[in-house]
């Protein structure tokens, strides 16, 4: 069952389903035909996030537990709403031992468990490794009854190997506890990225898929779950497989998959899915609202401050600093696959076609194209086939190397313009040319009319508000280039790609809190691995960084928020534009939660924080009355935009087919983005600071399809030939269907 537009809501011990299913009166009143929900199954306690996941069998007990599960899906069903739910096929948690019951039985039977084969092990390695150990040193081991600890860590003992000292009866079980640090280079299980306490599952072995799936296909069934979202498919063995089977087990839903594409590459067209979870559209439409002119300026800056401009030099070093050491342990176990070249040569040879992937992985055979040209120039050509062990590792770890090293390293390196470096985005491609913006859409309601759009999620860098913002910039980067350099002088962060990050963040977020702009300085500065990094912290360096925030804010803070009120307007202009755009274009469009207003968020988890329903309610309770607000701090035009193009597609999907785009003719023709679907047009502003600079809307007019028109947003009618400055002179966006109010 295809929603005609979802919301996501981010779930956990704090926002419980009795919460989510606290608003779902707000959401239907707001237009949203779906409740799409963060992982319900059972995860570690106190998970903000629920990909965590212990126990397949049932629903979060933090979160309600099974009863409170199906009390929200029995409201959604009530109200006409459907429910997506995200499911985590790849990994499970094994943080906490003993509250995945797979696990601990392979920890205290090893091979002989049932469930040896459930998880990714290399056994031919010998003892299953766990880095949890704060040194080299066992003293600190102690033997309870039948458990071994570590702290507060607990582990099985295995039948019969519980007498002795407590380094005697470790040493008999069937796993070694070791250092922490020698995670990365020794670890003989598959994990989830780079963290060990996220351990693969062999979901492409069927007793897995079922032990894994039983309870969300029988909600599926049941028609609790409308829809699914399936969580990193990239980490599969055979992702095409695993579709064929999701399908088969759920006929009738929803389903889209976090499949990031580069630009221009398609969606394997034999997976039997509804489309991806929208980050190629993301790109697109915030891409549209850039001015490319705006790169030399941007560029030049960078290369002033002392940034490599380069971002492919940038993205190989990054992805080579991954292959060396954060997954040392997966590239080495490929290596082992190698055969003609000694082990060394063998390593080397893979982690060149890890770090010389065009895409995040292919997919064999449909993506032939990508392997080979990653794969020849590693000289692996000749070893590798589709469907052997090799292949299939290489295409596992690829999009493992690719994501670790673009975008949680090389995205916070190449800090040119951070507006574009968001996941599935190309930092080197400066804005979006209409044309191919257009190209895009058309082929997206012509190929994947059921994918899902998106502008900001919960793994968004920055959110959709933030980079209409900064999209500002591109169209003044000289009066940002003197703002960076006056505030430099005297407040620059010793590190120059998070210094010139820094200043388009504070611009971006702005007004932010120094605790919340801390926190994202930290996490910048950990994740770009130049000066300091999650495992090997550099303490001065990051209290220096700590004190940036309190420091700025009360000697600049003046300075900064006058620069902000001079963008600010046109950020609201971009930020009304690409809303509008992917909540009329084709694909269904999701809205994140509290993004209905201006949301104004950095990565996460500042995406995370707590929405207030209540403010959202009384607004939308004003529009439901008539009032047309202004467009100023309180994001009630937004919502208006949201609130109206939400319920139109609810209410009269007809309009919600087809696709043409629209051209305006005169002297501010370049700052008109529009499109026609099926008795509806879409009217955006682009580039509004040019436009403002060139005169403004004068003598410029548009031609819409045949009929007479009333914007739902403003309630002007008009005919087929209208002038821009007519039709956007309340707001900035137009949304028109055809007849009268």
């Amino acid at each position: 069952m295809t929603p005609r537009s979802t919301y996501r809501v981010q779930l956990r011990p704090s926002f419980t389903f009795a919460a989510a299913e606290s608003v779902v009166d707000y959401l239907r009143a707001l237009g949203v035909d779906a409740l799409y929900c963060s992982p319900v199954l059972d995860a570690v306690p106190g998970s903000t996030h629920g990909y965590d996941v212990v126990d397949h069998g049932h629903a979060r007990p933090e979160l309600g537990g099974d009863a409170g599960f199906l009390a929200l899906a029995g409201k959604l069903r009530a109200d006409g709403l459907g429910m997506v739910v995200d499911i985590v096929p790849n990994h499970m948690s094994v943080e906490v031992p003993s509250l995945n019951r797979w696990w601990w039985d392979v920890l205290r039977h090893g091979r002989s468990s049932r469930y040896a084969s459930y998880f990714d092990i290399d056994w031919a390695r010998g003892r299953l490794l766990l880095p949890v150990l704060g040194s080299d040193s066992l003293d600190d081991l102690t033997v309870d009854g039948d458990e071994l600890h570590y702290y507060e860590h607990r582990f099985p003992i295995a039948p019969g190997t519980g007498d002795g000292t407590p380094t005697q009866v470790h040493d008999r079980q069937h796993y070694e506890l070791v250092n922490w640090r020698r995670g990365n280079a020794e670890l003989n299980y598959r994990r989830f990225f780079d963290i060990t306490t996220l351990a693969a599952v062999r979901v492409e072995d069927p007793e897995v898929f079922d032990a894994t799936h039983g309870a969300v296909l029988r909600w599926v069934a049941d028609g609790h779950v409308t829809g699914l979202r399936v969580d990193h498919p990239d980490g599969l063995a055979d992702p095409g497989g695993y579709f064929r089977r999701l399908r088969a087990g759920a006929p009738d839903a929803w389903l889209v998959v976090e499949k990031i594409l580069a630009p221009g590459e398609p969606l394997p067209a034999n997976w039997p899915v509804d489309g991806t979870t929208g980050y190629d559209t993301l790109g697109e439409i915030c891409g549209v609202f850039v001015d490319p002119a705006g790169a030399a300026g941007f560029t030049e800056l960078a290369g002033r401050s002392g940034l490599d401009t380069d971002f492919a030099a940038v993205t190989e070093r990054s992805r080579r600093l991954v292959t060396d050491t954060i997954l040392v342990a997966e590239v080495h176990r490929i290596a082992r696959l190698v055969s003609g070249v000694d082990q060394d040569t063998a390593a080397e040879h893979v982690a060149r076609t890890m770090i010389d992937f065009p895409v995040y992985r292919s997919y064999l055979p449909e993506g032939e194209r990508y392997w080979a040209r990653a794969v020849s120039g590693a000289e692996l050509d000749r070893q590798v086939r589709a469907g052997g062990e090799l292949a299939t590792r290489v295409q596992q770890t690829s999009g493992m190397v690719v994501a670790k090293g673009t975008e949680d390293t090389a995205f916070y390196r190449y800090s040119r313009f951070v507006a574009l470096n968001e996941v599935g985005g190309s930092p080197e491609r400066f804005g979006v040319p209409v044309a191919d913006f257009h190209a895009a859409a058309t082929a997206r309601e012509s190929g994947w009319p059921r994918t899902m759009t998106t502008l900001s999620t919960h793994d968004t860098k920055r959110s959709e508000d933030v980079r209409a913002r900064l999209a500002v910039l591109a169209e003044m980067p000289d009066e940002f280039a003197a703002a960076v350099t006056r505030w430099s002088a005297t407040h620059a962060i010793d590190e120059p790609a998070l210094n010139l990050l820094a200043w388009q963040s504070l611009v971006g977020a702005w007004p932010i809190s120094a605790e919340r702009m801390r926190d994202y300085l930290l996490k910048a500065a950990r994740e770009a691995k130049l000066r300091t990094s999650w495992t090997a912290a550099d303490e001065p360096f990051e209290q220096a960084v700590a004190a940036w925030p309190d420091r700025v804010i009360a000697e600049l803070g003046g300075d900064v928020g006058q620069f902000v009120a001079h963008i600010s307007g046109p950020g609201w202009s971009n930020a009304l534009g690409q809303k509008l755009v992917q909540l009329t274009g084709p694909g269904v469009p999701d809205v994140y939660q509290g993004s209905e207003l201006w949301d104004l968020s950095l990565v996460d988890p500042d995406n995370r924080r707590p929405v207030d329903y209540d403010v959202r309610r009384a607004l939308l309770a004003m529009l439901n009355d008539g009032w047309l607000p202004p467009v100023d701090d309180s994001g009630a035009a937004k919502l208006l935009v949201v609130h109206k193009a939400l319920t139109l597609r609810r209410d009269r999907p007809e309009l919600f087919t087809g696709y043409r785009p629209l051209t305006a003719d005169g002297p501010a023709a370049d700052h008109v983005l529009a499109f026609a679907r099926t008795g509806l047009v879409t009217v955006t502003t682009r580039l509004p600071v040019g436009l403002a600079a060139s005169g403004g809307w004068r003598d410029t007019v548009l031609a819409l399809p045949a009929g007479r028109w009333t914007d739902v947003l403003s309630g002007m009618a008009c005919d087929d030939v209208v002038t821009p400055a007519d039709l956007l002179a309340r707001y900035p966006v137009a949304l028109l269907v055809r007849g009268e109010r």
